[in-house]
């Protein structure tokens, strides 16, 4: 009974965590702002979605699976995100100031 109810918290709070960071590529103005806001909340989303799977599926193969997939995610999210801001500084994207969001509103 502890186990299903942790795994319905993890995964109600890593869905949850997901949404917010969709609306966080919605509410932040720039590309910067946005691109950490979803690298931040993609991370913990599929980190609490996957645990509830794990707890779940229990000790057996499948959990040893959701680990290995854990560990793909937790290493590829960032750096893609990383990858992603690197390209963004080299392509010449400058990112939005608060001058500029101030001269924006007047």
């Amino acid at each position: 009974m502890v186990f299903d109810l942790l795994s319905w918290f993890c995964l109600i709070a890593g869905g949850l965590t997901g949404i917010i960071g969709a609306v966080g590529i919605h509410r932040f103005p720039d590309f910067y702002s946005r691109t950490h806001a979803v690298g931040v909340t993609d991370t913990l989303s599929a980190t609490l979605i996957l645990l509830g799977l794990a707890f779940q599926a229990g000790l057996s193969l499948a959990s040893f699976k959701l680990g290995l997939v854990f560990i793909l995610l937790f290493l590829s999210s960032p750096t893609a995100s990383h990858a992603l801001v690197k390209a963004a500084v080299h392509g010449g994207l400058k990112p939005l100031l608060e001058s500029d969001i101030s001269e924006k509103k007047s």
